[in-house]
């Protein structure tokens, strides 16, 4: 029964690992959609983590570290919005300066309010949203394979994934059940037809965008105050850049940028189990290579499988109103 102890813990670290991806995959997926190119994900994810363990420290409450974290990624967002939206300023530019911004606000506010390089103190389990624990776990617990599936792997995980996992089919039901879903798909591909409906295009972006940051400060806080227990400097560690990929492995559809976000959660969990293999005799695999291991192979598998993905139509270009 060793490999099934082993396959569990994989599916569970890949649940895990998974969430703050799924979060930020849906973010730009949103965003994308109206039009607007999205590559703060990561800036707004870790501004997001830092608020969050900040706030969750000093008040004592994991659900004001949390609003703390959407406030922040919403902040970040409609400062993008303000300068790609109002102003037409270049997308992949505001999104890298928000990159940007973040890393270093981040460490230095970290370190001027507590002197701990960068990092927030400690949280307790008060201050932390902790794994959930679902009726009925110690009655099933004792059962062979379904007992361990049930408190490893469905039960045992943090509020915040449950949220995620739940917003993919609220993702899919806003773009393809709902009327603004209808118009934001139509406001990433020909805004001059929304615009003349007479909508609003610059409104609409500006909900997408707010919508994305909500969403990224959702997986900032799950980062810092739920995976975590502190924040510490550049904790997201490309996540977002993965997310911005997962979305594009997944052509700008819910259901396909999940199995992209799974697939990097299912090789970042297994790149522990890598540990101690020996190559070449007695070498053991370098720890830095293992580290890179699930970004290198994402990044490959993605390149290799993704076939060609087709953006909206008017992804990129800033809307200026004919007159």
């Amino acid at each position: 029964m060793e490999w099934f102890t082993t396959v569990t813990y994989l599916l569970g670290a890949t649940i895990r690992v998974s969430t703050p991806l799924i979060f930020c995959a849906m973010a730009g997926l949103i965003s994308e959609r109206s039009g607007v190119i999205d590559i703060g994900l990561e800036g707004k994810m870790l501004a997001a983590a830092f608020a969050a363990a900040v706030v969750a420290a000093l008040t004592g409450s994991a659900w004001d570290g949390l609003a703390a974290a959407v406030v922040v990624g919403a902040l970040m967002s409609l400062l993008h919005g303000f300068a790609c939206i109002t102003h037409r300023g270049d997308q992949v530019v505001s999104g890298v300066a928000l990159n940007i911004i973040a890393a270093g606000l981040t460490v230095v506010l970290g370190n001027a309010w507590f002197q701990r390089g960068g990092e927030t103190p400690q949280l307790d389990a008060a201050q932390r949203f902790m794994p959930l624990t679902f009726p009925g776990t110690d009655n099933i617990a004792h059962m062979p394979l379904l007992g361990t599936l049930y408190v490893k792997v469905i039960s045992g995980q943090s509020i915040l994934t449950y949220i995620a996992f739940l917003m993919v089919p609220a993702v899919a039901w806003l773009l393809y059940r709902s009327r603004f879903g209808l118009r934001l798909r139509a406001v990433g591909e020909n805004p001059a037809v929304v615009d003349t409906a007479g909508i609003s295009v610059d409104f609409l972006r500006y909900r997408a965008v707010l919508l994305g940051g909500i969403l990224c400060g959702f997986a900032g806080a799950y980062l810092a105050i739920s995976q975590n227990a502190f924040f510490q400097r550049e904790m997201t560690a490309g996540r977002g850049y993965i997310a911005l990929a997962a979305m594009i492995f997944g052509k700008w559809k819910p259901l396909p940028a999940l199995y992209a976000c799974l697939l990097f959660g299912f090789l970042d969990a297994g790149a522990p189990l890598l540990q101690g293999v020996k190559i070449y005799g007695n070498t053991e695999l370098p720890v830095q290579l293992i580290q890179a291991l699930p970004y290198a192979l994402t990044v490959i598998l993605l390149a290799g499988f993704i076939g060609k993905a087709i953006p909206p139509k008017a992804i990129g270009r800033p809307y200026v109103k004919e007159r």
